[in-house]
């Protein structure tokens, strides 16, 4: 078997990335000593929160070769998830609605963007023969938008969402590590400029200077990461968001040139788009396995549900079914459910 040109090859490639579905596909070199300075200092000071694990692994995250040992080649690729159709601002706007973040709608997107990987490292190696590589999605100890970014796919913005120029930033990241030595894309510029539309649309001021996002108040940290009690003056500002929050990519310019996603898998499952908040506090635990199966939000468990939940429906409108949904969960046998309830229903009875 002869092997193909390093440029030729990165050209196949991309066909073969498109056949498949993806949206794009990178090229980029394992260099990331800028970006492991960056997380260094983002570690220090303390802004991973509960996230333990992005300091567990040591450099293995900015370093391919530690992780994948013969890296020297990254293959970085995009698949965009809007959903079409779905309504944002005016589930927001509507304190009875409950607000999840559009990946999420869908089915897991883990699963199908690491097949797709798969299969085109597949068709590399029927065109190379064996070679050294490895899929990741979100999968181990990978700084996924520093790659794209060095891949060319985008930039990283000052929410610290990759953001692409032609497609915004609702798009999925996956990579394959590859022993392959192959010619690098040329690096995202940034298109910022002087925006900071991210850093005042943010509910809780976690993107605390362009570029560095204290996740310790991200809404997204607040209602999937942590698996404790949310913070009493955080509280008031998660609205209806039970689930992630999308709002600095709801205003970022760049996302007016974001296109929906053509995937089944990632239109709205569950009525999620416009599910009402009462509905989904009423689940219990089987009926949130049940439901939620090949979802992402199962993994946050049927506790942490509730109590975003409650949250929710403490900064809502009250009413005898709202009251009388959080009073029976203060019967609750997790003390995480029964505090978030008891706090919502102080709440609503503060405001009338």
């Amino acid at each position: 078997m002869t092997a193909p040109a390093p440029a030729e090859l990165v050209r196949q490639i991309r066909h073969w990335g498109q056949q498949l579905g993806l949206s794009q596909i990178g090229i980029a070199d394992i260099d990331l000593s800028q970006a492991e300075q960056r997380l260094q200092r983002w570690l220090e000071q303390g802004y991973q929160g509960e996230m333990d694990y992005m300091a567990r692994h040591g450099s293995k995250r900015s370093r391919p070769a530690e992780l994948e040992p013969d890296t020297c080649s990254v293959i970085s690729a995009r698949l965009d998830y809007l959903p079409p159709a779905a309504p944002m601002t005016g589930v927001l706007a509507n304190p009875e609605q409950a607000y999840v973040s559009r990946y999420a709608l869908g089915r897991d997107y883990h699963k199908l963007l690491r097949k797709r990987l798969a299969l085109l490292a597949g068709r590399i190696a029927e065109r190379v023969g064996p070679f050294r590589q490895r899929v990741f999605v979100d999968s181990a100890p990978v700084l996924e938008k520093p790659l794209a970014e060095k891949a060319g796919l985008g930039w990283i913005g000052k929410h610290s969402n990759l953001i692409n120029r032609r497609a915004g930033s609702w798009f999925f990241l996956g990579e394959i590590y590859t022993d392959l030595a192959l010619p690098a894309d040329s690096p995202a510029q940034s298109h910022c400029g002087r925006c900071r539309a991210c850093l005042d649309i943010c509910p809780t001021a976690a993107i605390v200077a362009p570029y560095v996002v204290d996740a310790r108040r991200c809404i997204s940290y607040l209602t999937i990461e942590l698996k404790g009690p949310i913070p009493l003056e955080l509280r008031p500002r998660l609205g209806n968001r039970i689930y992630g929050c999308d709002d600095c990519q709801l205003v970022c310019p760049w996302n007016r040139f974001a296109r929906p996603s053509a995937e089944a898998d990632f239109l709205p499952r569950q009525g999620l788009d416009s599910a009402r908040l009462c509905a989904l506090f009423a689940w219990d635990e089987a009926e949130f396995l049940r439901r939620f199966e090949g979802s992402p939000i199962r993994r946050i468990g049927h506790l942490s549900w509730l109590r975003n939940i409650a949250t929710a429906l403490g900064n809502g409108p009250n009413s005898a079914k709202v009251t009388d949904l959080l009073k029976k969960r203060l019967n609750h046998p997790a003390e995480l459910v029964r505090e978030h309830s008891s706090w919502a229903l102080n709440q609503l009875n503060r405001r009338t």
